[in-house]
């Protein structure tokens, strides 16, 4: 089986930048981790902070924007270490159009950035679109060549929004098929053996209310993620958490030994995911997230509930040790 090609991280992170940058894109800084929006406790997306510029509520300084965003993906959390795709932190690279281009566009420059810049296989690509979104899936046919079986109708799950209310729209994603020769018969995107989707490019043109009526935003909008550790998997199956198995996480190896023990090895990996996360977390961006009450009982409470008392108080020493500085470490000893 042909391997994804070999990139670091940094080097996946430049790529994309500087493909977009060329192409008249603004090179933005990640923001904060945690966000003025009030609907969401943390960051969750590369487009959280241009949320009051798709609503029309800010104006755009420039009419094309490209970012490196560090998330915290709280929305579907449910499905760390339960699927190969999903991540607690993560970066994700986007690009963004407030009004300026839309689909023909980002469709074009997607599949020109994963089959060129990354080089994959254009044979080991599958796309998908909204099922009743016509343009499209002829934009993906026509324009770009894919054939129609390769084109998945997709229901909710092609349609993105940051919650449930704001900004949303339709979206595509592209997704990498490591075993091809399974064929095109009966193709099932949800299968994580085979599949896993790099790129969502989201059509954000609607927004929702509260009582989930849509209507019209002022502009047509591009919003696209891809995921940086994604594409930087060499195989679906690899994905075992980095954060586990780092020399530099200490919090998240230590809950990952400690958890063999007391709960055996694939509960101590989902552990590792979640609390190496927010390790990495505080070392993103402290400061910031040091402000939200709720991150220590979070934190002291999942201990107390996976591991019991008397392994609490070791990881509680674990935490004084690694030297992050938790709102409520004195209150977590005390439960």
């Amino acid at each position: 089986m042909a391997s994804l090609p070999s990139l670091t991280g940094a080097e996946i992170r430049a790529k994309f930048l500087n493909f977009f940058e060329e192409r008249g894109h603004k090179v933005m800084p990640s923001a904060s981790l945690v966000p003025a929006d009030p609907t969401v406790l943390l960051t969750i997306a590369g487009m959280l902070p241009f949320k009051p510029i798709f609503l029309g509520q800010q104006e755009a300084e420039v009419p094309r924007a490209t970012t490196s965003q560090k998330c915290i993906r709280t929305n579907d959390i449910e499905n760390v270490g339960r699927t190969a795709r999903h991540h607690t932190f993560f970066e994700m690279l986007g690009n963004f159009s407030f009004g300026d281009y839309f689909k023909k566009e980002a469709i074009a420059w997607g599949w020109e950035l994963v089959t060129k810049v990354f080089a994959l296989p254009e044979d080991r690509l599958v796309v998908s679109v909204y099922h009743t979104d016509e343009d499209a899936f002829a934009i993906w046919r026509d324009a770009i060549g894919i054939p129609a079986h390769r084109i998945q109708r997709m229901g909710d799950d092609n349609f993105w929004a940051s919650g449930a209310t704001g900004p949303c729209g339709p979206c595509s994603e592209i997704y990498y098929d490591f075993h091809p020769e399974l064929g095109d018969e009966n193709i099932d995107l949800e299968d994580d053996s085979r599949f896993l989707e790099i790129y969502n490019l989201v059509f954000m043109e609607l927004n929702r209310d509260a009582e989930g009526n849509l209507t019209k935003l002022k502009k047509q909008n591009i919003d696209t993620g891809l995921g940086l550790e994604r594409m930087a998997l060499k195989s679906a199956q690899n994905l075992l958490d980095t954060l586990a198995q780092s020399k530099q996480t200490t919090l998240a190896r230590f809950i990952y030994a400690l958890g063999i023990r007391h709960v055996g090895e694939a509960t101590a990996k989902d552990l590792a995911r979640h609390f190496g996360s927010l390790e990495a977390l505080m070392a993103a961006d402290e400061a910031a997230l040091l402000q939200v009450p709720e991150v220590g009982p979070v934190v002291s409470h999942s201990l107390l509930l996976f591991f019991g008392e008397a392994a609490n108080r070791d990881i509680i020493a674990q935490l004084r040790a690694s030297g992050l500085h938790w709102p409520d470490v004195a209150v977590a000893e005390k439960n």
